[in-house]
């Protein structure tokens, strides 16, 4: 491994936010640069997640007003653009004494990357999906590295630039053992922290037909907080094995307990799969930016560890079939396992912050070092 730049460490902006899917990866690559000894901020919004999680973080969150430009409506698409010179100028001020930048895309990451290509500061981005987000896109052939999950998203960036990475995830499920053979077939159903109404509905449906055919199969689903009393309470009627909650904590213990994971493919959610090892059947969530969780489904099927079920397509009679076939298929399932293990990269946060060392000791020693912000 490359030693590090020497002296006071290095100085970085982690630029990106919104989502959990955008925040919780940074986090984890911000607290291996601060275990190595090097100092870095955020830039961020105040209505994003990172408003929350940065600070309780004991990381130094500065605060751009800017909004999103995919997806959203015409007055707001032109409020966004009036405001992004404005943010980008502040970003500039921000720059001084960076080494590097370092972002995750999200329109948060926008205005502190334009102004990082500017000011000819490095850029280097993670990219978790199989096809970049509109930041990641409309930079991509100027960034120093990038950092994908997939072999195929290395088109969208200059050649000889993207490193296969994956996505930063606990270590907890890569150190999921596969599941033991015996019990009844377990599948976890889970739509993310405020579940899917899509597999909500699905699954209640499923329920008398599970019944009928006398299937020994365990359901564990995870509703989100609103739907979940009035379908256990239904789920406790109908005599199967299982249990409906609102939330799991948990959820490396859950994966080991389960044989077939049901859930939608966002990047956090694909890379903990193949981090675990497990089977899944993937239900897009077809309102995601660029639909960039159908490209992460198809990848992850092309790569046979998964199966792909459109959201218009997921009923009750979808779900029960596709179990019936798997539960049969003891074969197939070892296979999609084995795939889905080929897909984890375990150590992705230690990875970019090497990425981030190496970048900042080179342009340490290439020119003087600018003034440091404090």
């Amino acid at each position: 491994m490359p030693a590090k730049p020497t002296g006071e460490g290095a100085r970085f902006l982690l630029a990106g936010g919104g989502s959990g899917g955008h925040v919780i990866p940074l986090l984890a690559v911000a607290r291996e640069l601060r275990r190595r000894g090097h100092s870095l901020f955020f830039v961020g919004t105040s209505r994003g997640l990172e408003n929350k999680l940065v600070p309780a973080e004991g990381f130094h969150l500065k605060l751009i007003s800017v909004g999103g430009l995919n997806r959203v409506g015409l007055g707001r698409k032109l409020a966004t653009l009036a405001a992004l010179p404005f943010a980008t100028a502040k970003c500039l001020g921000l720059l001084r004494g960076v080494d590097a930048v370092f972002s995750i895309g999200g329109y948060a990451a926008g205005p502190p990357v334009m102004a990082a290509l500017l000011r000819r500061t490095p850029v280097i981005v993670m990219e978790p999906n199989a096809v970049p987000g509109f930041t990641n896109r409309v930079i991509g052939r100027f960034v120093r590295r990038a950092l994908v999950s997939f072999p195929e998203t290395a088109r969208f960036f200059a050649a000889g630039r993207a490193e296969l990475t994956g996505l930063p995830v606990r270590e907890e499920f890569f150190q999921v053992p596969p599941k033991a053979p015996g019990g009844p077939f377990t599948v976890l159903v889970t739509g993310g922290s405020q579940g899917s109404r899509t597999l909500n509905r699905a699954v209640k449906e499923s329920w008398p037909l599970f019944q009928r055919a006398g299937l020994p199969v365990r359901i564990i689903h995870q509703t989100g907080p609103e739907a979940c009393e009035a379908l256990r309470a239904e789920f406790a009627g109908t005599g199967l094995e299982g249990e409906v909650v609102p939330f799991i904590a948990a959820m490396p213990a859950v994966f080991a307990a389960a044989d077939l994971i049901v859930c939608r493919s966002g990047a956090g959610a694909v890379s903990e799969l193949a981090a675990a090892g497990k089977p899944a059947v993937l239900v897009p969530f077809p309102f995601a930016a660029d639909d960039h969780q159908t490209r992460n489904a198809e990848a992850m099927e092309r790569a046979g560890a998964a199966r792909l079920v459109k959201d218009s397509e997921m009923t009750g009679q979808r779900l029960f079939a596709v179990v019936s076939e798997l539960t049969a298929a003891p074969e197939t399932l070892a296979a999609m396992s084995h795939a889905a293990r080929r897909l984890a990269r375990p150590g992705a946060a230690a990875r970019a912050a090497v990425i981030l060392e190496e970048t900042a000791h080179f342009r340490l020693t290439a020119a003087p070092r600018p003034e440091t912000i404090r």
